[in-house]
């Protein structure tokens, strides 16, 4: 029998409910991850107990979703969802049930859940309860519906997205009926909120295997979601620096940089403009003149559409813009490059830039590779030695000008950005005295 080692506040709940005449199993996504000796987020329990009947044994109970059967129980300060056994009734627009009917059957419960390696519950009395066969195929890396792919989808087509996140997540495969079942019914993706499209994205992009990305192409949810990147599928890229297609490209460079959500859909994005700039030159070489413009109007729009927070889409954005903007290896082209990406941003867009670099030719890596190295380390010796480089760090601020007798409104402003690029070239004139006669100098021009 497999063995699962429990909290002892989760063998407790357990032992609670059991000794009170319910049965209780630890259940879904926590079962999966214990048998993969991976430590679960949460322990999710399921029972035969009604909500009420929950709550008449704990002390401290969150009234977490009584009407779909979720209790939270509360000990030192931790919350343990505990969900009575449910049937779902017919599903409302491809997403949720209409209603819920509580059970005394753990077989009707798990007949209701998503795929075969959620669907497993567990107890210290009874081991591992697995109907649906969960265990061989979490053995054999497969993803595959409980019963009926077609229901499944039908009553929530979110699952055709979970698929791909749980495959990617785990580098698993998908069984070949589930992936027929998601290409004949990927429309239904249509149905779902842009908030729960983003998310599973999210967590498809920022998995150990992004690259999954592609699945959402050939199952065909992709044109449904952001049918503004199937332009660049099998997308030629015939120049010296590259050695896969527009898509591929993609899918490369986003495994090549940290998992965050913005800098990985800054990966995803930053080309997608290439897919409406393809043309080929009289040297029999392909260019996307103008796709850095067409990607940053594509991301925005795919950002906003997905609802996306308006600082997470800026910033997106900026680094998308950027992402192929060349600074020369001087410190003061590193100064000049820091005042206009930001001292916040500069580390992301070097980080861009290298993934970016990491999915081409390798050919033509090594060279590219070493120049971003050393604009790090300019940029390391830039901060440390406190350059400079914004209107916040400049020696004279407003008040010093307004005592000079200089108005304030444009003028000031004008003379205090001309201060900023004097300073920017030349770090060691930053002194309120120096400036000060430099600023009475410039006003006597402009006044």
């Amino acid at each position: 029998m497999r063995k699962i080692e429990l909290p002892e506040t989760v063998a407790m709940i357990l032992d609670k409910l059991e000794n009170a005449g319910y049965e209780s199993y630890i259940v879904g996504g926590c079962v999966r991850d214990a048998l993969l000796d991976i430590m679960p987020y949460d322990w999710d329990i399921t029972t035969s107990a009604q909500p009420e009947e929950v709550k008449a044994l704990f002390e401290r109970t969150i009234d977490t979703g009584l009407q779909h059967g979720t209790v939270t129980i509360m000990i030192d300060r931790m919350g343990y969802e505990v969900t009575t056994y449910r049937i779902e009734g017919q599903y409302e627009k491809n997403r949720k049930p209409k209603e819920v009917t509580f059970t005394r059957s753990l077989k009707e419960d798990l007949k209701r859940r998503d795929f075969t390696i959620n669907a497993m519950a567990y107890n210290y009395q009874e081991g591992l309860i697995d109907i649906y066969n969960g265990l061989k195929d979490l053995e054999a890396g497969l993803i595959r519906c409980v019963g009926d792919p077609m229901e499944r989808f039908e009553e929530d087509a979110l699952r055709m997205l979970r698929a791909v996140r749980f495959a990617a997540r785990f580098k698993y495969g998908i069984d070949a009926e589930t992936v027929e079942a998601i290409k004949k019914l990927a429309y239904l993706i249509n149905n779902i909120s842009a908030e729960r499209i983003h998310m599973e994205l999210t967590k498809i992009l920022c998995s150990d295997h992004p690259e999954y990305m592609e699945s959402l192409v050939n199952f065909g949810l992709m044109e449904h979601i952001i049918p503004e990147f199937m332009p660049c599928v099998g997308m030629p890229q015939n120049n010296p620096y590259h050695c896969y297609t527009v898509d591929h490209h993609t899918y490369q460079s986003t495994r090549a940089i940290e998992p965050t959500e913005i800098l990985r859909w800054t990966m995803f994005l930053h080309d997608i403009g290439k897919g409406y700039h393809h043309t080929v030159g009289d040297d029999g070489y392909d260019h996307f003149y103008g796709h850095g413009k067409t990607s940053v109007k594509l991301a925005k729009k795919i950002l906003k559409r997905l609802k996306f927070d308006n600082r997470s889409r800026h910033q997106v954005a900026k680094l998308i813009e950027w992402h192929d903007y060349r600074i020369e290896e001087s410190v003061l082209s590193v100064r000049r490059a820091l005042h206009k990406i930001s001292k916040e941003m500069f580390e992301s867009y070097i980080a861009v830039q290298r993934a970016d670099v990491y999915s081409q030719h390798p050919d033509k890596c090594d060279r590219r590779i070493n120049i971003l190295d050393n604009l790090m380390s300019i940029y390391r010796h830039v901060i440390h030695e406190d350059h400079c480089i914004t209107l916040r760090q400049l020696a004279i601020k407003g008040n010093d000008l307004h005592e000079l007798g200089i108005p304030g409104g444009a003028v000031m402003g004008q003379l205090l950005n001309q201060l900023l690029e004097i300073v920017l070239d030349e770090p060691k004139l930053n002194d309120k005295d120096v400036l000060k006669v430099m600023a009475m100098e410039l006003y006597q021009k402009i006044r």
